[in-house]
């Protein structure tokens, strides 16, 4: 279940953040983890980018002012949720993906010195045990965000995909970091994280061509959100994530509006 009386916990033996905290403003900040959705934003190369067409914009006939648009887009663009099915079969689509692996305590490990050597870094099982050395265990249901540094170089798609070119032929271009299959492996068999997400286009690296990472994440029912914001506001331990897709019946993927509370002492490790 979702705790809904408490956020995170400031550290070992001190007290925890109430939720009431959040909404009040006198704790921490909320920080927005979501790129915005526009004809910039960054799509698959073979995906429908952002569309926003305009169908009415100014006075009318009755004397008031009126807006309206009509969008459109692929599901896996922008700021997204992958559901398990985008990846394994019969699994979950994203209205069926609950609020317990959407709404949680956040771990942020930063990766961004390796991926700044390696554009196709891949988050190593190391990584993982390295930030429990220092955090402590990654406690159940945690949302675990990795931070490669990616989310600075948008919307700048040479620098963020590794390539601006658009089609299948671009597909072999991108060189970006992800999560290496044998980290993935030991979240789902040695762990047990309720979503996870990354500051890259894609779970796995750039050039994956049988997306591992992605089948042994999704298999075992953990949502995956990609594109996301602004990690380096979050604390490694401390912060507490929202992360609410568009709620498309049967999708494999939605548009994510991701935020993060920081609490004004977040803590480094958890209880």
């Amino acid at each position: 279940m979702v705790p809904l009386l408490v956020l995170a916990c400031r550290g070992a033996g001190e007290p925890a953040v109430q939720l009431s905290d959040a909404f009040t403003g006198g704790v921490g900040e909320w920080v927005d983890l979501t790129h915005p959705f526009s004809e910039e934003a960054i799509y698959w190369p073979t995906a429908r980018s952002f569309a926003l067409e305009e169908v009415s914009y100014g006075e009318t006939e009755g004397g008031y002012f009126y807006a309206a648009y009509a969008f459109s887009a692929a599901e896996h663009g922008g700021t997204h949720l992958d559901a398990p099915i985008h990846f394994y079969r019969d699994r979950m689509t994203v209205e069926e993906i609950g609020l317990d692996r959407l709404i949680g305590p956040a771990a942020v490990v930063d990766v961004s010195d390796s991926a700044a050597a390696n554009p196709d870094y891949r988050v190593q099982r190391a990584d993982l045990e390295d930030w429990e050395a220092r955090h402590g265990r990654l406690e159940d249901g945690t949302i675990l965000l990795l931070r490669a540094g990616w989310s600075e170089r948008w919307p700048d798609p040479e620098r963020y995909l590794g390539t601006a070119r658009r089609g299948p032929e671009a597909v072999s271009e991108l060189h970006f970091p992800g999560l290496h299959p044998d980290a993935a492996r030991w979240l789902v068999e040695s762990r047990s994280v309720a979503a996870v997400g990354i500051d890259t286009p894609s779970i796995d690296h750039g050039p994956s061509t049988d997306f591992l990472a992605h089948r042994i994440l999704y298999e075992a029912s953990v949502p995956g959100f990609e594109n996301v914001a602004r990690l380096e506001a979050l604390p490694p331990w401390g912060a507490f994530v929202v992360a609410l897709p568009m709620k498309i019946e049967g999708g494999s993927g939605a548009p994510l509006r991701i935020v993060g509370f920081v609490p004004g002492e977040a803590g480094d490790a958890p209880p």
